[in-house]
């Protein structure tokens, strides 16, 4: 089972600047992380006129790109439901901890981060699995650990304390 532990917010907020801060500051912990993006609209990695988008718009099932630097693997849904939280975690490669940015309703462990100046409401209110916030501002009213979104540490140390085995779905 891998540990995974989530960064929830609205767009806009500041996910994946708080995500570019806090990854560097666990692997310098010695762990080894992986990330899983939710995207709320259509989007592709892809090019139309290269190659692998030849592929794909053929009707390939999977497409995978590799070099001698990464490869990629494009799997097309075509009409089949959005996989999990859950099975997306099984298909990545064991490391110690997966952070997850979006899946804002999903039941995992994790960090609002949450900016007043966007007008958002907060999202903490309706989710217990929200253990803390992260914020740029104060939030008198929060029932949750509050913590400066520039605070790092003390954000990879609830990553770290609170990250859970992500149950499989049965």
């Amino acid at each position: 089972m891998k540990r995974v532990f989530g960064i929830a917010g609205w767009s806009g907020s500041g996910k994946t600047t708080l995500l570019r801060a806090l990854i560097p500051a666990l692997l310098a912990r010695g762990l080894s992380v992986s990330t899983i993006k939710h995207a709320h609209h259509d989007f592709d990695i892809d090019k139309p006129g290269k190659d692998s988008f030849i592929h794909r718009t053929s009707g390939a099932h999977e497409v995978m790109i590799s070099s001698a630097h990464r490869f990629a693997l494009m799997h097309e849904l075509r009409s089949v439901p959005e996989p999990s939280l859950t099975d997306l975690v099984a298909r990545l490669e064991p490391v110690d901890i997966v952070l997850v940015e979006g899946f804002k309703f999903d039941p995992i462990a994790k960090i609002e981060v949450h900016r007043p100046s966007l007008g958002k409401p907060p999202i903490w209110p309706e989710d217990m699995h929200i253990v803390a916030v992260a914020t740029d501002s104060p939030l008198p009213h929060c029932d949750r650990t509050v913590h400066d979104l520039s605070d790092i540490p003390s954000l990879a140390d609830i990553v770290m304390d609170r990250a859970s085995a992500l149950e499989a779905a049965g």
